[in-house]
């Protein structure tokens, strides 16, 4: 039961970019990160992961979509790292399927 709530309490992201975004193949990035973050917390070095400079985001045209009405993720200020935009409810976003990606 205990680990079922730990599983329950993260939730998987799951950053696929288009070739055009990326030097040959699309990359496909995972971040774990616990529910709840607040704004602006950090998801992960997404250029330095990318293997990029911050320069090469914005000239590459990276867009972060969603499926959702909310924007939850945001490239930050520095072009380097992905932040949270909007707070992360697994239970508003999956329900009760599991795991949450």
């Amino acid at each position: 039961a205990a680990q079922g709530r730990a599983a329950a309490g993260r939730v998987a992201l799951l950053a696929v970019l288009l070739p055009v975004c990326c030097r040959s193949a699309p990359e496909r990035i995972r971040y774990a990160i616990p529910e709840e973050l607040g704004r602006g917390s950090l998801v992960g070095p997404l250029a330095r992961d990318l293997g990029l400079s911050p320069a090469d985001l914005p000239a590459r045209k990276l867009r972060i979509v969603s499926d959702d009405e909310k924007q939850y993720f945001a490239l930050g200020e520095d072009n380097a790292n992905l932040r949270v935009n909007e707070r992360i409810d697994r239970e508003g976003i999956c329900g009760a399927v599991s795991p949450c990606v």
